[in-house]
């Protein structure tokens, strides 16, 4: 009997999303619903990713979104969520790969993540915070020309 050609057939498949991880600090409350002016707000983001079981081609990527609002030098809120995905991905091309855990699993995730961070946001008393789309191919690609330039020094 011969393999069919489905059975060679390039997979990669979501097997399931779910929280890691989440954080909610509002050290300035109360007082910083009193504030007037917005707060500086810096955004985080990271991605981690691992083999959970290379026969299987599963892999587990983690991104990692970090809200901090300022006023002043005042901390009014902190949120961190570790959004996590169990990826199915067989029959890639091993230079394929790092595109795959880098790029498309985390724009799967990102919309998860921006969710849980604004639900946070808002039940800790503040105004809705939305996390802006995400360019993962340029952040690749920065990723990437940084490692090229540190492996030439």
């Amino acid at each position: 009997m011969t393999e069919s050609n489905d059975s060679r057939k390039a997979v990669f498949n979501v097997e399931r999303v779910y929280c890691k991880d989440i954080s909610f600090e509002a050290p300035g409350a109360p007082h910083a619903f009193l504030e007037q002016s917005a707060p500086s707000i810096n955004i985080q983001l990271n991605i981690n990713h691992g083999v959970l079981d290379e026969g299987e081609g599963l892999y587990e990527v983690v991104l990692t979104a970090t809200a901090t609002a300022k006023q002043g030098d005042k901390t009014l809120f902190l949120v961190e969520v570790q959004q996590a995905g169990v990826f199915r991905m067989q029959q890639i091309p091993e230079a394929d790969l790092p595109r795959l855990l880098e790029i498309a699993s985390p724009n799967i995730l990102l919309p998860f993540a921006r969710e849980a961070i604004a639900d946070l946001v808002i039940k800790g008393g503040f105004p809705q915070l939305l996390l802006n789309p995400v360019n993962f191919e340029a952040l690749f690609h920065q990723k990437q020309a940084a490692q090229k330039k540190q492996a030439q020094h």
